[in-house]
């Protein structure tokens, strides 16, 4: 009798998996790097790898019905004459006029005024429709110095001074020479169609004497009343939040390797920076250390998706948390009703991130002006202050559930950790155990 040997099924190598050949084949063609927007899409320690512990007999919850759980949060009290009183601790992030459409930004403006918080500019200046939608605009003052004029500081509810971004630590932002029309240019003082290029650090100072000093020069200019945000990408939180502090700061916002840019290099986004869990704790620990925790506020941004997410980076030590594509999402991004279209584009809706090109079909990410059309600011701020709406009460109910009539109330003895790694980053038991790993 003969046998037959059954056919081997192929395996496929871990490290040289589908994306990174077709990476190696792509440089191999090109000679360049690959460009994108959004955050990392690597999978590191996230939220998820936290949970909640809900009341039982060692605390009671809170009725939802009839109970009170306060939402609000006050950004900028330590030197602002004016800080900030937002009605829910979510804030939007900054995303410029030229990597975003002018209905964007609008639509930004609408959704946030709606629910009682702010947006932020971003690089490029600040665009008429995103002040006159916003009743709460955060000013970004970055190292382009693009469209940055005193009289739009004014015209701000307070200022952000961007270190760095989480997409992007260390590296600047891009800006294609096709997204950069008459009036991107005229903005931000650049030839039409050329790529633009931000710098990586500021042009006028080099460390952290020196960013105390530009604080000083914008609270002259605003004379004391505007709060003055810094924001650092995730890398060395602790020093930075801690040099930030001294220097001056009202505000620190930490912006985690899960935030998204409209552009950069492939390799940022996947390879430097921390995950945003991992930001958390030691942000916490320099404002304690100060004895500034509460006193400086806290933003966390990179990756909020929900309102548990929101809750879990309140409960760490955050004041209030930042979103950016979970807010484009909501407007209209990456729908699958442009499925068709994102297929012309070798895409799909679900992993859509080219949107330095400008060729978005939900109108969001573009400049051109029958693809702008598409997106209906009216309709899209509603989405966006439902998105708002459905995160708060998410947050609230969560916050009930372990007893708190505040969503600050949180705190870590509220949570416990999946994983071993979450549990490290997060300072926050193993779930079953005492056991913190690292703890002293």
């Amino acid at each position: 009798m003969s046998y037959v040997n059954p056919p081997t099924v192929p395996r496929k190598s871990a490290t040289f998996d589908d994306y990174t050949l077709s990476e190696i084949r792509r440089a191999a063609t090109t000679g360049i790097y690959d460009i994108r927007g959004a955050g990392a899409k690597r999978k590191v320690p996230h939220f998820d790898d936290l949970l909640f512990l809900g009341a039982s007999m060692s605390r009671y919850p809170l009725e939802g019905y009839r109970e009170r759980c306060d939402t609000d949060v006050v950004l900028g009290s330590r030197f602002a004459k004016k800080p900030l009183h937002l009605k829910i601790p979510i804030t939007i992030a900054g995303m410029s006029f030229g990597s975003l459409s002018a209905n964007a930004k609008e639509a930004l403006g609408r959704g946030a005024s709606a629910a009682g918080t702010s947006t932020t500019t971003g690089d490029g200046g600040m665009s008429s429709e995103e002040r006159e939608q916003s009743k709460i605009l955060v000013y970004q003052y970055l190292p382009s110095r693009y469209g940055m004029n005193p009289e739009d500081l004014l015209k701000a509810d307070a200022i952000e001074v961007v270190i760095g971004q989480g997409a992007k630590p260390g590296g600047g932002g891009m800006l294609l020479g096709q997204k950069i029309t008459d009036r991107v240019a005229a903005m931000r003082t650049l030839p039409k169609g050329i790529d633009q290029r931000s710098a990586s650090r500021h042009p006028d100072w080099t460390g952290p004497d020196d960013l105390e000093i530009q604080i000083l020069e914008l609270r002259e200019i605003t004379d004391w009343q505007k709060p003055i945000f810094v924001k650092i990408g995730g890398a060395r939180p602790y020093y930075d939040v801690a040099l930030a502090v001294k220097a001056g700061a009202d505000v620190v916002v930490v912006d985690g390797m899960q935030g998204g840019t409209a552009a950069t290099q492939e390799v940022f986004i996947e390879h430097v920076g921390m995950p945003t869990l991992a930001c958390i704790n030691p942000a916490v620990r320099a404002l304690q250390d100060l004895g500034m925790h509460r006193k400086v506020q806290l933003i966390v941004s990179g990756g909020i998706r929900n309102g548990a997410d929101v809750a879990k980076a309140l409960a760490l030590g955050a004041d209030a948390v930042s979103i950016g594509t979970a807010a484009l999402v909501a407007l209209g991004e990456n729908d699958p009703i442009h499925e068709a279209e994102y297929a012309a584009l070798n895409t799909t809706s679900e992993a859509y991130d080219d949107w330095h090109e400008g060729k978005d079909p939900a109108g969001i990410t573009t400049q051109d002006p029958e693809l702008m059309a598409r997106l209906d600011p009216v309709l899209a701020g509603r989405r966006l202050s439902n998105f708002l709406k459905v995160l708060t009460l998410e947050a609230q109910t969560i916050a009930r559930a372990c007893g708190h009539n505040h969503v600050h109330n949180l705190e870590p003895e509220d949570l416990c950790a999946l994983t071993v790694e979450a549990a490290a980053m997060a300072r926050v038991p193993l779930a079953g155990t005492s056991w913190i790993p690292g703890a002293k």
